[in-house]
């Protein structure tokens, strides 16, 4: 796909990734969210409603585009300061090609521009760039793009943030299943070895954990072909909140329901309860 040369967005997004820390109350906040119960080491987002919060301002789909990079950079920030290792944004999936043109070009050209000006602030702030889906159908501008930014920072380490570009968790299990079939075939592969742990390996996460905590924005309930394998054991916490309307206080909520959830595993209550309380100590 060439890109269709849209505008430029440049003049409309504000060039200030972590140019301040968080205010006083935020930070107790913040203290508060990690002393009272354990944060998820991952936390899955789809960001939606862009286009239904553009509507309802009588503005156009790509404005509503614009403006949820606003909530992108603030939750960013906030899982960095926070300490989440990973944060995997649902940007654009392998169903989104099916949209006209002309917005799909807009939205290349969307991420080129916040990537190009962003990714030394990132940088500078010890965050890695990843990026999982079909990358191969993405624009070549977009590609070199994108592997200029995840080799300056491929050793960075306080937070990963994984871009799902071009990706269907449908994709990722195929693209699995045929890499191991292939090694089978190769006979690098005893079928006999595959199980879980094995056919996780294949996926374009087999670096990263499973997500613990999955949001979804704008109403919707249902995770919408993302991380299907991964997602198995994730808290799905759901918003009605338009993706260009979230921001860390929303984030804050739905760790804190991640954080109030009893996460079994398949247990009784009882076997966690029983994990989770100190054996007593029993004098003579």
């Amino acid at each position: 796909m060439a890109l269709i040369k849209i505008t430029d967005f440049s003049p409309t997004l504000k060039p200030h990734w972590f140019s301040s820390d968080p205010d006083f109350s935020d930070q107790q906040i913040q203290a508060e969210l990690k002393s009272s119960c354990e944060l998820p080491r991952h936390i899955a987002i789809i960001m939606d409603g862009n286009g239904r919060w553009a509507r309802l301002k009588g503005k156009l789909r790509m404005d509503g585009h614009v403006a949820g990079v606003e909530s992108v950079r603030d939750v960013v920030e906030s899982c960095s300061q926070l300490g989440v290792q990973y944060l995997t944004l649902f940007t654009f999936s392998t169903e989104n090609w099916k949209r006209p043109e002309k917005e799909v070009s807009a939205l290349m050209q969307l991420l080129v521009t916040v990537i190009g000006r962003e990714t030394r602030k990132l940088h500078d702030n010890n965050i890695r760039i990843n990026v999982i889906g079909e990358i191969s159908l993405l624009p070549e501008k977009i590609r070199t793009v994108l592997k200029k930014t995840m080799d300056l920072t491929k050793n960075n380490n306080k937070l990963v943030l994984n871009i799902a570009l071009s990706y269907s968790g449908q994709w990722d299990i195929m693209q699995a299943c045929k890499a191991i079939a292939f090694d089978v075939k190769a006979g690098l592969l005893n079928p006999k070895t595959i199980d879980e742990q094995l056919f996780a390996s294949y996926l374009s996460t087999a670096s990263i954990p499973d997500p613990e905590l999955m949001i979804r924005t704008s109403g919707e309930f249902r995770i919408s072909n993302f991380l299907l394998w991964q997602s198995a054991y994730s808290e799905i916490y759901f918003t009605n909140t338009y993706w260009p309307d979230f921001r860390r206080s929303q984030l804050y909520d739905a760790i804190r329901e991640f954080q109030s959830r009893e996460r079994r595993f398949g247990q009784t209550s009882e076997q966690i309860q029983a994990k989770t309380i100190p054996a007593r100590t029993h004098l003579t």
